[in-house]
């Protein structure tokens, strides 16, 4: 590190837990974003003004005005503006130094067999079953972590996968891709805007840990969250060696 990145992370280098060698891995490390909109504006302002070396933000929307209520990437001078792009701005505004390579595209699997193998760490940051479902099934296939979270109105949910731990549980084994739910989307729903904030910043914080080698808790259970009361509860999760997608605990195929 030069001296300018001595000084920017410098509260980082305090931490014995991050400290020299972990900043030198944040700056090393490629993170993939899929989704750049609640959950993705604070994700990816977390990651970039942490030193996240590449960020590649993954999304085909476009920036709308009733989108700003809760995206904080984006500003009322970039609607229409492709959320990738906004994000890339938003970023290096913060952190010129960090490289953020938007793609304007569906999350398929055609695009994600090619990204995700490329990426230290993963998060899924969509908002909608299917292709958190893909997401997922790519990470396994590659063996990437991946970072998930959702929120709608005032509740959330928060997990990890990590397949160097042969006890996580990858999403498919909660979440059964043959039983998909009635989809519960933000426009016809709602969604309270701090609380999308705080899930995209704890996938940052979640995806920090993982390239740091930090321990977390969240590779064997899914914090569910309830912005109402303000209430945070960890359900514990175990592999399913049915699981159609990870197979068995050793996350074999």
């Amino acid at each position: 590190m030069n001296d300018a990145q001595l000084l920017r992370y410098s509260r980082h280098l305090m931490l014995n837990e991050i400290d020299v060698e972990g900043q030198e891995r944040l700056l090393a490390a490629r993170v993939l974003i899929v989704g750049a909109g609640g959950l993705g504006s604070p994700a990816a302002l977390y990651l970039g003004s942490a030193g996240v070396g590449h960020l590649t933000i993954v999304d085909d929307d476009t920036v709308d005005a009733t989108n700003l209520q809760r995206q904080i990437a984006h500003t009322q001078s970039r609607i229409g503006l492709e959320k990738a792009l906004s994000i890339r701005e938003a970023v290096q505004a913060i952190n010129p130094d960090v490289v953020v390579e938007p793609v304007i595209a569906r999350a398929d699997e055609a695009l994600l067999a090619k990204l995700v193998p490329a990426a230290d760490v993963v998060l899924d940051c969509t908002d909608n079953f299917l292709t958190r479902q893909r997401v997922n099934r790519a990470c396994v296939e590659a063996g990437r972590p991946l970072v998930w979270g959702a929120a709608i109105r005032f509740d959330a949910q928060l997990g990890v996968y990590d397949p160097r731990q042969k006890d996580s549980p990858c999403y498919a084994c909660t979440f059964d891709p043959a039983s998909a739910p009635t989809e519960e989307r933000c426009a016809t729903m709602g969604v309270f805007a701090p609380l999308v904030g705080m899930i995209g910043s704890m996938q940052a914080a979640e995806a920090i840990k993982l390239i740091c080698g930090m321990a977390s808790d969240l590779t064997r259970s899914m914090l569910l969250v309830d912005a109402r009361g303000m209430r945070f509860m960890p359900i514990g999760l175990s592999c399913r060696s049915d699981c159609p997608v990870c197979g068995n605990p050793a996350h074999g195929h």
